[in-house]
């Protein structure tokens, strides 16, 4: 690369819950730079959360986090060329791509969910991951089937 890479920001806290992850999320969710109406949706929905969760000792934050961990892809194809051929490689991936593909992959599910309002939407998106359902889980095990299908061409990692 000729240039060096750029520094990793720090992220500030949320108001409610003092977490960063869930600035993170709440930053990819966001649309035109309206933080504040993000904040709002995602404090609705962890408030539908709270209401329809049916564990009683986890809070809906936990609840939130579990099924975060629930879609995270813990491997993922590569496209490789090899002489004429493009391959697909199975790569472990980093632990903060983990991160940043199951918050992606929640936000968009929970988007092209058909209830009222985001906050409805997402709440209902991660009850269901919590559950280990729903189209952001079933995305994680296509990846991971998709890898396993494409191992035997593991020896061409770089």
């Amino acid at each position: 690369m000729r240039k060096k890479q750029a520094k990793k920001r720090p992220l500030l806290p949320d108001p409610k819950f003092n977490d960063q992850l869930v600035t993170r999320f709440v930053n990819m969710m966001m649309w035109d730079g309206k933080k504040s109406i993000a904040f709002k949706v995602f404090y609705d929905a962890i408030a539908i959360v709270e209401e329809k969760k049916t564990d009683e000792e986890k809070s809906a934050l936990e609840v939130w986090k579990d099924a975060l961990s629930n879609i995270m892809p813990h491997v993922e194809v590569r496209s490789r060329r090899v002489g004429g051929a493009t391959f697909q490689i199975p790569m472990q991936i980093r632990p903060d791509r983990k991160i940043s593909t199951a918050i992606k992959w929640m936000i968009s599910y929970a988007r092209k969910r058909n209830e009222k309002s985001m906050a409805q939407r997402l709440a209902s998106e991660i009850l269901a991951a919590a559950k280990e359902e729903g189209a952001a889980v079933k995305k994680r095990v296509d990846t991971h089937k998709m890898a396993e299908a494409n191992k035997a061409f593991s020896h061409f990692r770089f």
